[in-house]
């Protein structure tokens, strides 16, 4: 099949060139005329494992390719995929829907034939209506029918979980659409990839349910965490515990530092204005924005008082950034706050993040980057662990305890056993564990 994605963010180029790689002809479009060269040049806008050479292969074999022309490739399209963007519009928390929109103005002056036009981006229930609506109004003799099929990908893992899904959430409601994307996803019937048709209100429904609901996970054991350092618990066997009740499951368990990223925050904020609009208050969502949107502040207040409420003058080194690791994605990141609040306290910040250091550069303010942990640590009094990267979890503490002026290490993922930590002589402390505080 032809298939053409408008837009090459995250999202838009993982599911070009995947569909490129099941052997579709998919040609991606972007308004950004720098990014269209650097992707021309193979040069990926985003870090995301494998990518590249996902990329390289389909274009190499003339199955996917970039342009920032978008007529020519929706009128030859059977499928326009539209996957834009659709941040948090500034004032109110609702999903900014220009830029999908837009997007369906051009396609309609653009398609040619029946063509269905799926709606990527993660967008508000009745965004597929109002696409529907405008594109009729554009061009009333235009043959479309609008699906939604919003992504579950996980950034980091984005390919994976592309080629093996858990499902794929189609909603229709024009029955054509339905045999146009099952063949657009025959590939998958081979690695049993379940299609989910369902009306298409219901399909944006779910992926902000679906979302809402891991957040949701994640801020209940956060808060877990904060009773179990006040009673002298452990956070991780509380999780290991219930994650074995197969009602519950062990995923999205971890205590931390809050949720950030693209999708949890925004998602969860416009999931909470839509229901309010509705006059149907989600108490429980609401809440779990408020509690994350407070835990990242509560963190620097925990490094803050991990030396006893100063920090004024001490250097602290932190390894991570971004707001998960294999990802340079640093949108909501924990980070962010925690370094202006430790900035407002005094403190010198030193930071290290294997991928993110570009993005950083682009949001934080007065920080050292270093090239190194060890480099970011050298001389530091306290070394600060944001993002769980693979190579900070096996550390030299021998030499972690020498180059560092202080042996104090604050774990906010919990990477390293205290035991371990104790017996090494270092003060750690971590979430929703007993510190230690063997180097005091």
């Amino acid at each position: 099949m032809r298939i053409a994605i408008i837009g090459t963010g995250y999202v838009g180029l993982v599911t070009g060139a995947c569909l490129a790689d099941f052997g579709h002809v998919v040609t991606c479009v972007d308004k950004d005329p720098v990014k269209i060269e650097a992707l021309l040049a193979g040069r990926m806008p985003i870090y995301e494992p494998g990518l590249e050479d996902l990329v390289a292969r389909n274009v190499r074999e003339a199955r996917l390719s970039f342009t920032a022309e978008l007529a020519p490739a929706v009128r030859e399209a059977d499928a326009v995929f539209v996957a834009v963007g659709t941040p948090s519009r500034r004032g109110d928390g609702h999903a900014d829907l220009s830029y999908v929109y837009g997007a369906a103005r051009e396609i309609a002056v653009a398609v040619a034939g029946f063509t269905v036009v799926v709606t990527k981006s993660t967008v508000p229930v009745g965004t597929g209506d109002e696409v529907e609506r405008i594109i009729r109004e554009t061009r009333p003799d235009a043959d479309i029918a609008v699906v939604s099929n919003p992504e579950f990908l996980r950034e980091g893992a984005a390919i994976e979980d592309f080629k093996r899904p858990d499902r794929i959430v189609i909603g229709i409601e024009d029955e054509r659409a339905r045999a146009v994307m099952a063949e657009v996803y025959r590939p998958l019937y081979l690695n049993q990839g379940p299609l989910l048709f369902t009306q298409r209100r219901t399909s944006e429904l779910i992926k902000y349910a679906a979302n809402a609901f891991l957040a949701t996970k994640i801020t209940f054991i956060n808060e877990m965490a904060d009773l179990c350092e006040k009673v002298g618990a452990n956070v991780q066997d509380v999780a290991h515990g219930i994650g074995l009740d197969k009602r519950i499951g062990s995923k999205f368990l971890h205590a931390g530092p809050g949720f950030g990223g693209s999708c949890f925050p925004k998602d969860t904020l416009a999931l909470m204005r839509t229901g309010q609009g509705h006059g149907v208050p989600l108490r429980l969502v609401e809440a779990v924005v408020g509690v994350n949107d407070a835990r990242k502040t509560a963190m620097a207040r925990k490094i803050v008082s991990a030396f006893d409420g100063d920090v004024s003058g001490r250097t602290i080194a932190l390894l991570g950034l971004t707001f998960k690791p294999n990802t340079d994605d640093m949108r909501e990141s924990p980070s962010i706050p925690i370094v202006y609040a430790l900035l407002d306290k005094g403190a010198r910040i030193r930071a290290y993040d294997p991928q993110g250091m570009d993005e950083a550069r682009k949001v934080l303010g007065e920080v050292d980057y270093r090239s190194s942990a060890y480099d970011c640590i050298d001389g530091a009094d306290a070394a600060v662990i944001v993002t769980e990267w693979d190579e900070f979890r096996a550390l030299d503490l021998d030499r972690v305890k020498r180059l560092l002026a202080e042996p104090r290490i604050i774990d906010l993922r919990n990477i390293y056993r205290p035991e371990e930590m104790a017996r090494r002589g270092f003060r750690y402390e971590s979430v929703g564990r007993r510190a230690v505080n063997a180097g005091a």
